[in-house]
């Protein structure tokens, strides 16, 4: 631990150096992903792509306005409504206030010969739900811009298509991904029935076709004890803090037996009141992630263990309260739908790294992965700021509002669009993409994988 001036502690940066050495080392060789398939024709990615460019004002319009008046999770009102009124104006009927959540929104365009055991429907995702106190730290704002854009794009070629395309786009925005899971509530609402993929893209410090995202559960541990004069008669006390204090060590000692990947997080929030009184209560908060739903649930049942044992050890009961907000699963990209979006970007200007170039240690997790594990689906990333600049940082709500943010937005829209425009078109590919999602295990029973 090196030391600052006033004896301030400062963390070592040397991990983070061999990684980002590392991560040059492999960008530097590291060849975007291609595509055997075929997709649209050429002249119609150059329409779709020029509509998009076209209407690149109003998404660069939308993203700097969600910027500048971020909402909190499932109190996006204003942003839904200036999503949903730029999907308005781009031609869309957007509804607000659908599946079960006040603030998503829903839009779709059917082309005339739509039939829904030949054709596809595609759903492009938004979100536009901000950070407590740092804002769009995370992008949502571009991801909204991105959305929008590309239903638009996709909604005004389906109102009149052109021969060999068939199908349905819907753009649907999701709320509260930050610290919820918005995306499982619309699931239960129905919002991903009757669908054949769902994509979108999220901003990030590099242009990466998929990268690792852990799933993630929510728990808290409530013990109780027996209060007690702390000097006088602590034996006639049982401690609630020493078990909280013993299932904090006994994390910590847990870890080692972990996977690399795998991640707990824990705070005591509650510990008694003053020194001399033994606590009759304690409480801790927990994240528990891991990158498998496999994972994810044994790593749940070793964490539950300590809890428990940790109660046992002082005497004390114990509540364990898991997934008050249903858990994310993490994504699973579907390669057929990702080898598309890297093309697409690559004639964007861009070049997404593949898999394995962003180290898997630098994760997070999203509510995308509950659509994931239900259809196919991509996740990428799209490069809004340098790879110094980390996500959930007042440097990346910055680089959500600057230049890069705005040419991510309609590069991003261009690009969904083009994956989209895909699948719609080309059997062979919507067969691929099938297979697949089939090939990792299909679709899983996401809302009660956990019990």
């Amino acid at each position: 631990m090196d030391q600052q001036a006033g004896d301030q502690p400062r963390p070592s940066t040397a991990y983070l150096d061999v990684l980002r050495d590392q991560t040059e080392r492999r960008a530097a060789v590291a060849q975007p992903l291609g595509s055997t398939y075929d997709g649209a024709d050429e002249a119609l990615h150059h329409r779709v792509a020029a509509d998009v460019e076209a209407t690149g004002g109003d998404l660069v319009a939308l993203a700097m306005d969600l910027h500048a008046h971020p909402e909190l999770a499932f109190a996006e009102t204003r942003s839904a409504a200036a999503v949903a009124g730029l999907a308005s104006h781009l031609g869309l009927r957007p509804q607000v206030g659908v599946h079960g959540l006040a603030t998503a929104v829903r839009a779709e365009v059917t082309s005339p010969g739509f039939d829904p055991v030949r054709h596809r429907t595609v759903a492009v995702l938004a979100e536009y739900d901000a950070l407590p106190g740092l804002g769009h730290a995370c992008g949502h704002n571009v991801i909204a811009a991105t959305a929008v854009g590309a239903a638009g794009a996709l909604g005004r070629l389906l109102t009149d298509p052109p021969p060999g395309v068939q199908g349905r786009v819907v753009l649907l925005g999701c709320p509260a991904e930050e610290g919820h899971t918005g995306k499982e509530y619309l699931a239960r609402g129905g919002a991903f029935d009757g669908l054949d993929a769902a994509v979108m893209v999220h901003p990030f410090g590099a242009d990466v076709a998929d990268q690792v995202w852990l799933g993630r559960r929510v728990l808290s541990a409530t013990w109780t004890g027996v209060s007690a004069h702390a000097s006088a008669s602590p034996f006639a006390g049982r401690n609630a803090l020493d078990a909280a204090s013993l299932a904090y060590q006994g994390i910590g000692l847990l870890r080692q037996q972990t996977p690399p990947v795998d991640r707990v997080h824990a705070v005591i929030v509650e510990g008694g009141h003053r020194a001399s009184v033994i606590p009759d209560s304690a409480r801790m908060d927990l994240y528990v992630r891991s990158p498998f739903p496999e994972t994810l649930a044994d790593l749940s049942r070793r964490v539950d263990d300590v809890l428990h044992g940790a109660a046992r050890m002082a005497g004390v009961g114990v509540e364990v309260t898991w997934d008050e907000h249903p858990p994310s699963l993490p994504v699973r990209a579907n390669g057929p739908l990702t080898g598309r979006w890297s093309v697409a970007q690559q004639a964007r200007g861009r070049s997404p790294y593949p898999p394995g170039v962003v180290p898997e240690t630098l994760a997070a997790s999203t509510d995308f992965g509950n659509v994931s594990y239900r259809l196919p689906g991509i996740h990428p990333l799209i490069a809004i700021a340098g790879p110094e600049v980390a996500l959930h940082t007042t440097e990346f709500a910055e680089a959500s509002r600057s230049d890069a943010a705005a040419t991510a937005a309609v590069d991003g829209a261009a690009g969904l669009a083009a994956v989209a425009l895909d699948l719609l078109a080309d059997d062979v590919l919507a067969e691929a993409v099938r297979a697949d999602f089939e090939d990792a295990g299909g679709a899983l029973d996401v809302a009660g994988y956990f019990g």
